[in-house]
């Protein structure tokens, strides 16, 4: 079997693929069009985020047995398609499920807190006490919507802070107060969001969505930048609605996430770049020394189990 490496992973990967006597090659620097080329050659992808898989691309794809997310989110790969021609789909929310739950603990621990504030002051000169006066998490309650692996790693983690702990995932029915977002609405101090980029959660949370919460409540993302209505967020901000927001993906991210889109004539970016009542970090939640092994790991044993 022969597998093209279109992103770089962990070389753990490669090496263990190797030792099954798999042919690995490597396209890092190729373009799409460079890739589709020779696609018909391989029978395996390896891939992050790099560019998209459509089904164009997988039409020249001929001998592909599976394609590899070295991630979580599936968004960039039409999956359904890939299914229709016996092209299966792998990725490793397990790998890096450690990871986004302490980002996401450490934006929103920095963020009540004026961490990154009286940081900020010091690095000038500045001395502020009673100004950068913080939160403490404890007895606060947490609505978490999606329970997979990210959402499911935040709540335990979360659990040794003493708060209270609301979840919403419509595709499981087995845990307390379960689906029940009005509970959400009502009583949140904090949202997190750990779901996929799809039609259903495109801009989940708007204006609309906001309008339903019956206090002003912080908000984490940690999942898809696309997930939350931009312009929404700035106005409930602005208007008191949203306290602060923990953004560590911004929907005018790349789809490859290596940059930004759109800064410099953007009002509600340079309102969320500007603002103390944000922490924003470069989608690097899941990006950790440990993760980077993991996912590779969780990538090989699904691989050899099919």
């Amino acid at each position: 079997m022969k597998i093209l490496f279109i992103d770089k992973v962990h070389s753990f990967l490669r090496r263990k693929l190797e030792e099954k006597n798999y042919t690995c090659d490597t396209a890092y620097n190729k373009t799409k069009t460079e890739v589709e080329k020779i696609i018909h050659n391989y029978n395996g992808i390896i891939i992050r985020s790099r560019f998209i898989i459509d089904q164009e691309f997988i039409n020249k794809a001929v001998k592909l047995k599976f394609i590899a997310r070295a991630g979580s989110g599936m968004e960039s790969i039409d999956t359904q398609y890939a299914i229709s021609k016996k092209i299966k789909c792998y990725n490793a929310p397990e790998g890096n499920r450690q990871a986004v739950a302490e980002h996401a603990i450490g934006m929103i621990l920095s963020l009540i807190n004026n961490i990154h504030i009286s940081n900020s002051e010091i690095k000038k000169g500045i001395w502020e006490r009673e100004k950068n006066r913080g939160t403490e998490l404890a007895n606060k309650t947490i609505g978490i919507i999606g329970y997979g692996n990210n959402g499911s790693a935040l709540a335990n983690m979360l659990k040794m802070f003493n708060v209270k702990i609301l979840i919403y995932d419509k595709y499981i029915d087995n845990y307390n107060d379960i689906n029940n977002l009005k509970n959400i609405y009502e009583n949140a101090d904090i949202l997190s969001l750990h779901i996929p980029l799809n039609q259903e959660t495109y801009h989940i949370i708007n204006q609309e969505t906001i309008n339903q919460f019956k206090k002003p409540f912080y908000v984490i993302n940690t999942s898809r930048g696309g997930c939350i209505n931009t312009k929404d967020l700035v106005l409930a901000m602005k208007e008191k609605k949203i306290k602060g927001a923990c953004l560590d993906v911004i929907e005018y991210e790349k789809s490859s996430f290596n940059k930004l889109d759109i800064i410099k004539n953007n009002n509600d970016m340079k309102y969320l770049i500007k603002s103390k009542n944000t922490i924003l970090t470069s989608h690097i939640a899941g990006l950790t020394k440990e993760s980077n092994i993991k996912i590779a790991e969780n990538l090989f044993r699904k691989i050899m189990l099919n």
